[in-house]
């Protein structure tokens, strides 16, 4: 498994107390060396006790035994101030702001170059809404770029497998790479590989609870917008599909939550709709409702994705031509 000194100090100092996210933000730059790493824990953190080299060392040697488990099933693992750590998408608060990642496969699929469309959706989508969906990510892959989806059951497995047809994917992971989830997509995690796709993940340890299961999913849903200059939803409930429609069982979805991070982090937001078939369909309440909601979500239609695609690239470009003046 390939990583820097960098990545496995970042990846050791999240695991004190009350550091997360926005605290290694805030305060690390990814040139730290152990002494000054340590300097800041003891006197930013709400670390009780004084942490000594000795004790950070050995909680490092501990995590190493740990990431070694996962042997071939990952690549490697990188973290701001790296190279190779890529650049996000849209305004993203420090609290929200990925440190590191564990990832299999292709790694430059996450440059910032590369233009990634999420492709998301429910997990019972009908076969209406998997053919109109397969044709969507054609569309998308025919415009040269590339799907990114959660590997979960339904409409992100239709994402994956139609864009391994004339193009590649990456699927973001709510697990560690040692354990696919859901288990019944291994096979496709392998031939996303096969295909010179990615899989990344934040975790290189097992959940040990369901609430940190639906805290890992959470994350799982802001990294899908933050690595992806649009996300598209195919369909969804919305969380009050139950009582519309009188409808039993649980409807909200990480597709809702994705579409929030994306619009927070002012990235496009789009959905598959058609008010001709789809006005009735509970399946579609939450595209329905966040064309209602926001005149920023774009209704897709084959012209309208070659012009969000276009913009797309546009904006790249001027952003590139920018930062090359700096240089």
């Amino acid at each position: 498994m390939k990583f820097t000194e960098n990545a496995l100090n970042i990846l050791t100092t999240k695991s004190f107390k009350g550091i997360g996210r926005s605290w290694i933000k805030k305060y690390i730059k990814g040139d730290e060396n152990i002494s000054r790493i340590i300097f800041l824990i003891n006197e930013y953190s709400k670390q009780e006790e004084i942490i000594t080299e000795d004790f950070f060392n050995y909680k490092k040697s501990e995590i190493l035994k740990e990431i070694s488990l996962l042997t071939n099933n990952c690549d490697g693992l990188t973290a701001i101030g790296d190279d190779d750590f890529p650049t996000i998408r849209g305004n993203v608060k420090d609290g929200d702001y990925p440190i590191f990642l564990f990832y299999k496969g292709n790694l430059n699929l996450l440059n910032f170059t590369n233009i990634n469309i999420a492709v998301i959706g429910l997990l019972n989508p009908t076969d209406s809404i998997i053919e109109r969906e397969k044709k969507l990510v054609r569309e998308i892959i025919n415009n040269n770029c590339t799907i990114v989806s959660g590997l979960a059951l339904g409409c992100d497995t239709v994402a994956h497998k139609e864009s391994l047809q004339n193009g590649k994917t990456i699927a973001i992971l709510p697990n560690h790479l040692g354990k696919i989830t859901p288990s019944s997509n291994k096979s496709l995690s392998e031939d996303i590989l096969k295909k010179d796709g990615l899989l990344i993940t934040e975790y290189y340890n097992d959940f040990n609870s369901a609430r940190e299961l639906s805290s890992r999913y959470k994350d799982r849903d802001r990294l899908q917008a933050l690595f992806s200059d649009a996300v598209v939803l195919a369909a969804s409930y919305s969380p009050d599909s139950g009582k519309i429609w009188n409808l039993i069982g649980k409807f909200d979805s990480g597709a809702r939550l994705a579409m929030e991070f994306a619009r927070e982090y002012n990235i496009y937001t789009a959905v598959m709709y058609d008010e001709n078939i789809d006005f009735n369909d509970p399946m579609f309440d939450l595209n329905r409702k966040l064309l209602n909601d926001s005149k920023k979500t774009i209704l897709l239609k084959q012209k309208n994705l070659q012009e969000l695609i276009s913009k797309i690239r546009i904006s790249k470009n001027n952003i590139n031509q920018q930062a090359l003046l700096f240089e």
